[in-house]
């Protein structure tokens, strides 16, 4: 009974451990956050076409090009991989993207709030210990389909408004969108940032190293 007892305090206390922010995880977030700012800074003039295109060939087809907007959480949580991560790389990265300017103001926070709880909720259900590429496109589509539901009640005229048959097509568009420019291309881009040697101080850069 001791041995079980001391083995599960054990178990415990790296639990505590490993999901405890260390000052280079708060920095990283940071600098992460940024960069997915300005990521999303860029993209709100081609991402932004793009969605009125398509939408205008099919109403609801511009959730295709919602995803690179959802790619902040996903990022966050397969480099930092502890709570709140996803959430608060995605909240920084909105932030920055509103401050640079863009035609949305401060409704690009709340959507970047839920957006970031979206990706969050994914990496909690795995508790913080799977990172592979099908969490990554979890993630992805836990971030899309959370963009998805503010949508449907959010703004002077919300999704909810619109056709069924509309929302319907946005779902299936901003969940594909969310597992291949989120959830893909997220995981890309953190296994091209490991292979420099970047995270050497996360578990991410030390699985890179590894597979070499």
């Amino acid at each position: 009974m001791s041995t079980s007892t001391s083995v599960t305090g054990a178990a415990s206390a790296r639990t505590a451990r490993n999901s405890r922010w260390r000052v280079v995880d708060i920095v990283v977030a940071a600098v992460l956050g940024v960069a997915a700012g300005l990521i999303f800074w860029a993209w709100n003039t081609i991402g932004y076409a793009w969605f009125e295109a398509a939408d205008a060939l099919t109403p609801g087809l511009g959730g295709i090009a919602v995803g690179i907007w959802l790619i902040g959480g996903v990022i966050g949580g397969l480099v930092i991989r502890k709570p709140g991560a996803a959430l608060v790389v995605e909240v920084v990265a909105a932030i920055i993207s509103m401050l640079i300017g863009n035609v949305w103001g401060v409704s690009t926070v709340l959507s970047g709030i839920v957006q970031g709880l979206g990706a969050e909720l994914v990496f909690a259900a795995f508790a913080y210990r799977r990172f592979g590429l099908p969490v990554a496109m979890l993630a992805g589509v836990g971030a899309g389909a959370a963009a998805w539901v503010f949508e449907l009640f959010y703004g002077s005229s919300p999704n909810i408004l619109k056709s069924v048959e509309f929302n319907a097509i946005y779902l299936g568009t901003v969940v594909v969108s969310g597992i291949v420019l989120a959830g893909v291309v997220g995981w890309l881009l953190v296994r091209a940032l490991a292979a420099t040697g970047a995270l050497s101080r996360f578990a991410a850069g030390r699985e890179a190293r590894q597979e070499v």
